[in-house]
């Protein structure tokens, strides 16, 4: 059976992606269920979808026996949990704790993996979310009028670098770097929130770097970034962005390049296997 042949469920998190993927996949005549999380996910999610339901975050037998009710076959895990509820609000059902007492660590990878495992075994086939959405796959190449200096591409080569060291230890997939020193490491904070701790350590000419971790599932987790992202660069001293082509998620691409462009902003998306 086809990918639009079925039904398709989202385990939508929080971001725009849930939203964008559900308008997408009914475009192509799919119908589209989705659980999502309370406090976490937009609420507009309810106008793209053919049936919703609410959930808190661990309650992952109600989420497969909606799907279930509803003839899923196949499911997208898409948007994040905020990192710091799920210290404050994970109430795990038997389910969520089956999965996670299947693995060894509680990393971000680790854990989804786990909840994609137990979903497939109720029948229902988890996939990447860009094999129907493929266009917002970064591009290759220099987006913005501008390019990266010699000194911001030197910073990016530099947090590439070190981003495929650190990706394996499942801590981010985000550093903010300038003139050769890291600023900030991506943790349980999220890029928009270690975006700003860079202005507040007073950051100037620094460079983001978004890669995924190394051996990545693309099936969840991808790095994400769109006008919000520039946004959120522009008051914070942070003047080029660098994405892993083909292995990045980029919504609004159009207006997230006129928005660096506006404000002198280099965009590059490179290759992530590159030495």
């Amino acid at each position: 059976m086809s990918e639009k042949s079925s039904n398709i469920g989202i385990v939508a998190g929080n971001g725009q992606f849930p939203l964008l993927f559900a308008r997408a996949a009914r475009k192509a005549g799919m119908q589209v269920y989705a659980a999502a999380h309370t406090n976490e996910t937009e609420e507009d999610l309810a106008q793209e979808t053919d049936g919703i339901l609410w959930v808190k975050i661990g309650e992952l037998q109600k989420i497969m026996d909606f799907f279930l009710q509803n003839n899923v076959t196949k499911a997208v895990m898409l948007g994040g949990i905020t990192k710091a509820r799920l210290m404050t609000d994970f109430a795990p059902d038997a389910l969520a704790l089956e999965a996670l007492a299947s693995i060894d660590a509680t990393g971000d990878d680790m854990v989804l993996r786990a909840v994609a495992q137990a979903v497939e075994k109720h029948g229902i086939q988890v996939i990447a979310a860009t094999s129907i959405l493929p266009h917002l796959l970064a591009p290759e190449g220099v987006w913005t009028q501008r390019r990266p200096t010699e000194q911001e591409a030197a910073d990016i080569k530099l947090g590439h670098e070190l981003l495929q060291k650190i990706g394996p230890l499942d801590i981010g997939q985000c550093l903010i770097l300038t003139r050769g020193s890291v600023i900030c490491v991506e943790a349980i904070e999220g890029t928009d929130a270690a975006i700003k701790r860079a202005g507040e350590l007073e950051a100037s000419d620094a460079v983001v770097v978004k890669m995924p971790k190394p051996n990545q599932d693309h099936r969840f987790d991808l790095p994400a970034a769109g006008a919000k992202t520039i946004e959120n660069m522009i008051p914070n001293g942070c003047t080029a962005l660098a994405l892993a082509a083909g292995a990045a998620v980029v919504f609004d691409r159009e207006a997230m390049v006129e928005l660096a462009d506006s404000h002198n902003i280099a965009i590059v998306a490179i290759n992530n296997n590159q030495e």
